[in-house]
């Protein structure tokens, strides 16, 4: 068995020629199915039908997850984990039923705020106890951080500085730890910024996807204006992707 894990950007315009080539390889695609009108899955199957329409697309139906808004740092850890664990197995079924070569579609960039690559593992241990082998390979996709900075036509650092990269839930923490030029992913969509009030900010939702917003400025006085856009961009396109870029004045 044979599977390759393709990172689509954020959808058929993001699509690689190396990418698109792997897609047309493969016997079929396996995606998530979280909801009988999941959208996402939806834009997966525009990138299929756009570069290999005649390549079935077999949905897992997603595990749940816990997503108690008052989780520890452990708690976190170990919900996902635990879901993971649950896709694998799923994965694992529907590789071991089917065989021969399969994709993923990533959103993004697989190296980058994505698990697809720890489950497949996760799938190859699982394969490999019930006697068989499983090969996966990885390309490379458009991420939201270079989304981003191409839509604000900015430089993600300073000249000779480092940008760190982090998600909405340690944001804070990368604050307090003197960070002062930081990209977050992965927003809850209450993220507090109040205190970084005096910082700029370049944010953007659903980039090159439907529903996509851009605001920029100072932090204190475009955060209303950010929480509309994002308000905006969810009931266009009934979901909602977000990334920020912070900077600390100089």
């Amino acid at each position: 068995m044979k599977v390759w894990i393709l990172g689509i950007g954020m959808g058929p315009q993001h699509v690689t020629a190396e990418v698109a080539s792997a897609l047309r390889s493969v016997d079929y695609v396996v995606a998530s199915e979280k909801s009988s009108d999941d959208s996402l899955l939806a834009l997966r199957r525009s990138v299929v039908e756009t570069y290999a329409a005649a390549t079935p697309v077999v949905t897992v139906a997603d595990p749940p997850r816990d997503r108690s808004p008052g989780l520890t740092e452990s708690g976190y850890a170990r919900a996902v984990a635990d879901w993971h664990a649950a896709r694998a197995q799923r994965y694992a079924d529907v590789l071991q039923s089917r065989g021969g070569t399969a994709a993923f579609l990533v959103w993004g960039d697989p190296a980058l705020y994505d698990s697809t690559i720890r489950i497949v593992e996760r799938v190859k241990a699982l394969i490999s106890e019930s006697g068989y082998e499983l090969e996966y390979d990885v390309l490379p996709g458009i991420s939201a951080p270079q989304l981003l900075a191409a839509r604000h036509r900015v430089v993600l650092h300073e000249v000779g500085r480092p940008v760190h990269i982090t998600t909405g839930r340690r944001l804070a923490e990368a604050v307090a730890a003197g960070q002062d030029n930081i990209v977050a992913m992965l927003n809850p969509p209450a993220l507090d910024l109040s205190a970084l009030a005096d910082w700029t900010i370049w944010w953007g939702a659903n980039l090159g996807a439907a529903g996509e917003r851009l605001v920029s400025g100072r932090v204190g006085g475009v955060a209303d204006d950010i929480a509309g856009a994002r308000r905006a961009a969810q009931a266009e396109a009934g979901w909602v992707m977000d990334a920020l870029l912070v900077r600390r004045p100089r």
